[in-house]
């Protein structure tokens, strides 16, 4: 596999709910607001739900 691909598969891998709690029991503070962003940070949206929907953990924004 060529090492770029291989060094950027991170970015369309996902992450499972494991992975997840990993990651944000890094962060020291754990009333930080989270958001969801689809352009790299640029814009966030609020997490109104999260929820499981065929067989996978959903994290819902409602307008």
């Amino acid at each position: 596999m060529d090492k770029v691909l291989k060094d950027e598969r991170w970015k369309v891998a996902g992450k499972t709910i494991r992975q997840l709690i990993v990651e944000l029991e890094t962060f020291e503070d754990k009333d930080l607001v989270v958001e969801m962003s689809a352009d790299g940070g640029v814009s966030g949206k609020s997490i109104s739900l999260v929820g499981k929907i065929d067989g996978k953990c959903m994290l819902i924004h409602i307008e």
